[in-house]
C-alpha cells in the first residue's frame, strides 16, 4: 500500500480558493493537499497576500503556496477547464446537480484524463455567491452533521483532497468499484473548454434578448434551465462552433427585422 501511495501519479486537478479572507487558511489549505499528492493551488482575489501566518499555516508546503497564480475573477481562474464543481454548505437559487465528495472525487479524477478540473471552494463566511457557483457545472456538498455543520476551510479542502486521492487509487487499481450513475457526465477528450462554454452562454443571452425571447420576463430562469441543458450534452469544440453560428445568423436576422421594423413608412 505504500508504494501504491508514492507511485500515484498526481490528476490534473487544480484547488482554487475564492476570495480567502486569512492568509493563515491558504497555508492550511495547501498542507492539506500536499498531503494527498495535490499540487495546483490556485487563487482568486484574496483579501490579503500571503504572508507569515500562510508560511507558518503551510507547516512544509510552502511550494504550492509560491507557484499558485492569482486571478482577479473566477472565470479567469477556470477558463481552461473542462469541468468545474463548486462546494458550497448549502442549497442556492442556482440549481447544480448536488454530488457528494466521493462522487465528485471519482468523476473528476475520470474527467481530468481529458482536461482540468477545478474544484473552487469559496470565502470562509459567505461561500461562493451564486454567481459564481453558476460558473460551475456542479456543486459539492460535505455532508456534515446538521447540528455543527460548519467545517473551516482547510478542513473543507482535506475532506475533498482526501476523497481525490482514494478515487485515484481506485482508479489506479487498489480496490476498484464501479463508477456511479451519472446525470452529468465528466468530459471526455475534446471536450470545449470552461471559456468556451462561457462564450456560448453570453452569446445566447445576447440573442435571447434581440429575439425578445423572454417577453418581459426575467431571463435568469431560463438561462439557468439551459445552461442546465448544455452542459449535460458534454458539448466538445466543434459543437460550439456550429451552434455559435446558428446563433450568430438568428443575430443577423433579428437586426434585420429591427432595420425594417424601424423604418420610416412610405406615403403613398
Amino acid at each position: 500500500m505504500e508504494t501504491l501511495l508514492e507511485s500515484a501519479p498526481a490528476p490534473d486537478v487544480r484547488i482554487v480558493l475564492v476570495g480567502t479572507q486569512h492568509p493563515g487558511n491558504i497555508g492550511s489549505a495547501a498542507r492539506a493537499m500536499k498531503t494527498m499528492g495535490l499540487s495546483r493551488l490556485v487563487l482568486v482575489a484574496p483579501e490579503k497576500a500571503p504572508d507569515r501566518d500562510t508560511q507558518a499555516m503551510a507547516a512544509g508546503a510552502d511550494d504550492l503556496v509560491e507557484a499558485a497564480p492569482v486571478f482577479a475573477t473566477l472565470a479567469e481562474a477556470v477558463a481552461d477547464c473542462r469541468w468545474v464543481l463548486g462546494c458550497t454548505a448549502r442549497s442556492r437559487r442556482i440549481q447544480l446537480e448536488p454530488l457528494h465528495p466521493r462522487d465528485a472525487a471519482r468523476r473528476a479524477v475520470l474527467a481530468a484524463g481529458s482536461g482540468p478540473v477545478a474544484l473552487v471552494f469559496g470565502r470562509e463566511r459567505t461561500g461562493l455567491d451564486n454567481m459564481e457557483l453558476q460558473l460551475c457545472h456542479a456543486a459539492v456538498h460535505i455532508p456534515s452533521d446538521p447540528a455543527f455543520s460548519s467545517l473551516n476551510l482547510a478542513a473543507a479542502v482535506q475532506v475533498l483532497a482526501y476523497e481525490l486521492r482514494c478515487a485515484l487509487l481506485d482508479a489506479t487499481g487498489v480496490e476498484a468499484q464501479p463508477a456511479p450513475a451519472m446525470r452529468t457526465a465528466p468530459p471526455g477528450e475534446g471536450s470545449a473548454s470552461h471559456a468556451e462554454l462561457e462564450g456560448f452562454f453570453g452569446q445566447l443571452a445576447e440573442t435571447l434578448d434581440q429575439i425578445d425571447f423572454h417577453k418581459g420576463r426575467a431571463p435568469d430562469s431560463a438561462m439557468r434551465k439551459l445552461r442546465r441543458l448544455y452542459l449535460r450534452a458534454n458539448l466538445d469544440s466543434a459543437d460550439i462552433r456550429l451552434l455559435r453560428g446558428v446563433l450568430a445568423d438568428a443575430q443577423r436576422m433579428a437586426r434585420l427585422a429591427a432595420a425594417v421594423g424601424s423604418a420610416p413608412a412610405k406615403i403613398g
